[in-house]
């Protein structure tokens, strides 16, 4: 369906016809407001807007009228005016749960992203990929309502609020033209684990829906095959003593009554389970406790750890079981998964590490922390509980670490580096604002505290993230861009003293980028590019291999090569991939690294040598995006060695996308 950016419908008639009269009056009232103003109420909007859910004609009026909405500044001032940082669950809660206002405002700004998604609408920060990647994981979420009667709590809301939401998903499905629904979300749900996340709690919603979903015998549907069942499996039933989802206590008595052998293999198949999807069973939990007082020799043996990792675990007993007793319960399950890749890592064996868990474990948080984790994970367990299950997943997971909702890229990455580089120091600015509320950092021999700056990109907590993040990144945020104003006015970019100072020691002090910071323009392009490949690629210099995983700055661009926006990343690696081709492997922290940059240049998160949690692509085709680096100026190769072809050809990519007009 192709956008009508008309403001009338010669067609239209009757009750629809006003309603959609009454909507196009009211935005162009609104447009008008913002115009003169920069701020007015949406309020007018809703209302004929609200009326127009209940059928697809009216839908599709919504639809054609998407441009004019966006035009009019429908979401200025909002969240939802950044949709490249909308969150699918949250968005979900919002949809369902959220005050009528909210609920609307949230419909439209998914027909919206249907827009985007068909193509018929473009939106200058979010490309129809990543529309399409959320309404997936936004339907699975909601598939009860999708193939099935509405819940009571559906029914009850006001103005029929809860058909007019099922008639906007009924809508949705159709448009996006899912002929085997379940198939379809299945490959979403299965996209998103390739990629390890920490926080997973949407994932799981998705892997719930899809349970509740195969019990309807609507023939839209499809066929459940394997996959499908690997994942609620995993969650609900992974071995043969939780088969049928008994509950807990039906659970913990038949683990009373199992013998050695029963026990081996309900270790083996918890430890399958975890290892082959990402994801940790309420259950699991219940098991390992148990196995703390019968049977502490199989713990390794459910978690599936090699050599490497149970090694850790029988040098470091006493710590172990402390984590164990502390953090692991089924509200913290993924915690188990968390453990296992922390001691498969084996930086227990970095002296500071054990000695900073042990401070971890006794830590209490201060008011503010702890309100801040109770408002988001609730008070089922303690706050001390659920930041350190996340200390665990974080430290196992680096690369798994999200910016959630906010834009911070920079301090998601910081705490992705340090969880990967020294761990140490992160669980001391954990420790710092767990307990004081603050985090004090250096930069060229002055302190900066958190506490004295005021709120950076990160000005209310973080939405669908970890606790770690979740206490750490608003502190973060406030120094990095203190650090910013700092370095201003200093005739280069920023970054090139900051992001030393801020990620640490192990930063690069030769810097380069590609555009003047003053006039946007491209400077000196091709040494750019020959530089990169002199600093990182094998074959250009002497063979050295990235010591220090090290930030970087890419240009991202949607399918149609749009500029997208600047965009903070780590270059992890350079290697060979299965197919001989040398890849640049790196960490995104939004949250989901596959992605189409336009060009035939597709971000691969599997099948290509990817360790979980990284991104790759190609050497040039990676360098085309590029735009900043931080590298070793002693340990560099020579520019003018590197091939003229490899150059231009990252080059032409560059100049035919972001960098075209520069």
């Amino acid at each position: 369906m192709n956008i009508d950016t008309h403001q009338s419908n010669p067609h239209d008639d009757g009750a629809s016809g006003e309603l959609t009269a009454q909507l196009d009056a009211a935005v162009e009232r609104l447009a008008a407001t913002n115009a003169a103003e920069g701020v007015s109420p949406v309020f007018e909007v809703l209302e004929p807007a609200s009326k127009l859910m209940f059928d697809a004609r009216g839908l599709d009026q919504l639809y054609s009228r998407v441009p004019a909405l966006e035009a009019a500044g429908f979401f200025r001032g909002s969240d939802w005016d950044y949709p490249q940082t909308l969150v699918p669950s949250l968005a979900v809660r919002t949809i369902r749960h959220g005050d009528p206002a909210a609920t609307l405002v949230e419909s439209l700004s998914q027909i919206r992203l249907l827009a985007v998604a068909n193509g018929d609408f473009t939106h200058p920060s979010v490309s129809a990929e990543h529309a399409h990647h959320f309404l997936a994981q936004v339907m699975a979420m909601n598939l009860d309502i999708v193939v099935s009667d509405l819940q009571e709590s559906d029914r009850l809301r006001p103005d029929r609020l809860g058909y007019a939401v099922q008639n906007l998903y009924h809508y949705l499905l159709q448009h996006l033209g899912y002929e085997n629904l379940l198939e379809h979300l299945v490959a979403e749900v299965w996209r998103i684990l390739a990629q390890r996340p920490v926080q997973v709690d949407g994932v799981k919603h998705m892997v719930t829906q899809i349970a509740t979903c195969l019990h309807t015998s609507d023939a839209m549907v499809g066929e459940v095959g394997d996959d499908a069942l690997q994942l609620i499996n995993a969650v609900f039933s992974p071995t043969d003593g939780c088969r049928e989802d008994p509950g807990f206590d039906v659970y913990a008595e038949r683990l009373a009554s199992m013998d050695d052998a029963s026990l081996l293999q309900e270790a083996i198949a918890f430890a399958q389970a975890m290892h082959s999807t990402g994801l940790v069973s309420p259950y699991m939990p219940g098991f390992i406790r148990y196995l703390r007082n019968r049977w502490n020799e199989l713990i390794p043996t459910a978690l599936g750890l090699s050599y490497t990792g149970a090694d850790a675990f029988h040098c470091y007993p006493a710590l172990i079981h402390k984590l164990i007793d502390e953090a692991l319960f089924a509200e913290t399950s993924q915690a188990a998964y968390g453990l296992a890749m922390m001691l498969e890592r084996g930086i227990l064996y970095s002296p500071p590490v054990a000695p900073s868990l042990w401070r971890q474990l006794r830590l209490s948080l201060c008011d503010a922390a702890a309100q801040k984790i109770v408002a988001v994970f609730g008070s089922r367990r303690s706050p001390e509980c659920f930041l350190l299950a996340d200390v665990l997943n974080v430290l196992g997971r680096p690369l798994g670490v999200g910016q959630g909702n906010y834009p911070t890229c920079q301090s998601t990455r910081a705490l992705s580096m340090w969880a990967f580089n020294t761990p140490a120091d992160l669980l001391r600015i954990v420790a710092w604002a767990a307990r004081d509320d603050e985090i004090v950092m250096r930069f060229e021999g002055h302190n900066i505290s958190s506490r004295e700056l005021g709120a950076g990109l990160a000005a209310e907590p973080p939405v669908d993230v970890d606790a770690v993040s979740l206490l750490t990144v608003p502190h973060l945020d406030r120094i990095y861009f203190e650090m910013g104003r700092r370095s201003a006015g200093r005739g280069e970019d920023p970054h090139k003293w900051v992001n030393a100072e801020f990620h640490g020691d192990h930063v690069g002090h030769g810097f380069r980028i590609a555009v003047d910071v003053f006039t946007g323009r491209l400077k000196d392009f091709e040494g750019f590019i020959r530089d990169f490949y002199a600093a990182y690629h094998p074959y250009y210099n002497g063979n050295i291999p990235v010591i220090n995983p090290q930030p970087a700055g890419i240009a991202v661009t949607d399918s149609a090569t749009r500029f997208l926006g600047w965009h903070a990343i780590t270059i992890q690696r350079l290697a060979l991939d299965p197919s001989q081709i040398m890849r640049v492997y790196f960490f995104n922290p939004n949250n989901d690294s596959g992605q189409d940059w336009g060009q035939g240049i597709v971000t691969s998160t599997q099948g290509h040598g990817e360790l979980y949690g990284e991104a790759s692509l190609p050497v040039a085709e990676f360098a085309s995006r590029l735009y900043v680096f931080h590298y070793d100026p002693l340990e560099k190769g020579e520019p003018a060695g590197i091939p003229s072809d490899e150059v231009d050809r990252a080059m032409g990519l560059a100049q035919g996308s972001w960098a075209s007009g520069r």
